[in-house]
C-alpha cells in the first residue's frame, strides 16, 4: 500500500511533467499564413520595377547544407530600378517558416564576412514607414575590394523585430515561454556605392514605398501585427 510521501511525490512528479509540456513550445505562430512573399511583395509600384533577371552578386544564403536547406523555406532576390532616376536597389527576402534554436536567422554582419567582405559599419537604425509607423532596423556598410555595398535590413521572428543577436535570442525565448514555435524572416536591400548616406537616403525613401504597397492585409508578414496595423490607412506615393 502506497505510503502518504509516495502519493505526494508522485503528485509532484506529474504536475512537473505537465508545467515541463507546458512549457514546451507546440503551437505554430505564422504569420504569413500560408501565402507567398514572391506573390505578397510587389514586381513593381510607383516608380519601381523589378528587373527581369534576379540580382545579380546578390549575397545569399548557402542552401546546399543540409542544416541551411532546413532553415529557409522561400528566398527572394530581385533589382528594383527606378524608371526616372535609374537608381538601383538590391532586395533579399529570406523566410523560414519555423525558428527555433537551430533555425534561426543569418545576419548580415555575419554571413557577409563570410563570403569576403569586411564590414566597415553596423549600427541601429529606425526607417519611418509613416508619421506613425517606425520600423526598427540595422544599416551595414560592407567591402570588398573596390566594391562597397551599403546595407539596410531588418529581422522578423514572430511578433517580435529583433534589432541585435541578443535581441534574437530573447524573442526565440519569449515565444518559446509562450508555447509557440514562430516563423521569421530576414528583409534586406542594398545598393551600391562609396557614398553611404546617399545611399541609404535611397534606401529609406524605396522600403515605405515598397512595404505600403503591400496588401495591408498581408503586410503582418512582413513587419508583425503590431507594426503592421500602425501602417493601417497609409498608402503608397
Amino acid at each position: 500500500m502506497m505510503d502518504r510521501r509516495n502519493i505526494l511525490m508522485g503528485a509532484a512528479c506529474l504536475i512537473a511533467a505537465g508545467a515541463a509540456h507546458e512549457l514546451k513550445p507546440h503551437r505554430a505562430l505564422k504569420l504569413l499564413q500560408g501565402e507567398k512573399l514572391a506573390k505578397i511583395v510587389p514586381q513593381s509600384f510607383g516608380e519601381w520595377a523589378a528587373a527581369e533577371s534576379e540580382a545579380e552578386g546578390v549575397v545569399k544564403p548557402e542552401t546546399a547544407g543540409t542544416l541551411a536547406a532546413r532553415l529557409y523555406s522561400e528566398i527572394i532576390g530581385r533589382r528594383y530600378i527606378h524608371k526616372t532616376r535609374g537608381n538601383q536597389v538590391m532586395m533579399l527576402i529570406a523566410y523560414g517558416d519555423t525558428q527555433s534554436d537551430l533555425l534561426q536567422l543569418h545576419r548580415p554582419e555575419i554571413c557577409y564576412p563570410a563570403v569576403g567582405f569586411n564590414l566597415v559599419s553596423a549600427a541601429t537604425t529606425a526607417v519611418n514607414l509613416t508619421p506613425h509607423a517606425v520600423l526598427p532596423a540595422r544599416r551595414v556598410v560592407a567591402r570588398k575590394s573596390d566594391y562597397q555595398e551599403n546595407i539596410v535590413y531588418w529581422t522578423r521572428l514572430g511578433e517580435y523585430l529583433p534589432t541585435t543577436s541578443g535581441e534574437q535570442r530573447k524573442a526565440r525565448l519569449l515565444s518559446g515561454m509562450r508555447g509557440y514555435i514562430p516563423d521569421g524572416g530576414l528583409f534586406r536591400f542594398s545598393n551600391i556605392g562609396d557614398d553611404p548616406a546617399a545611399s541609404f537616403k535611397v534606401l529609406e525613401t524605396f522600403l515605405p514605398e515598397l512595404i505600403l504597397a503591400v496588401a495591408p492585409a498581408s503586410r503582418a508578414g512582413l513587419l508583425g501585427s503590431k507594426l503592421s496595423a500602425q501602417t493601417a490607412g497609409a498608402a503608397a506615393a
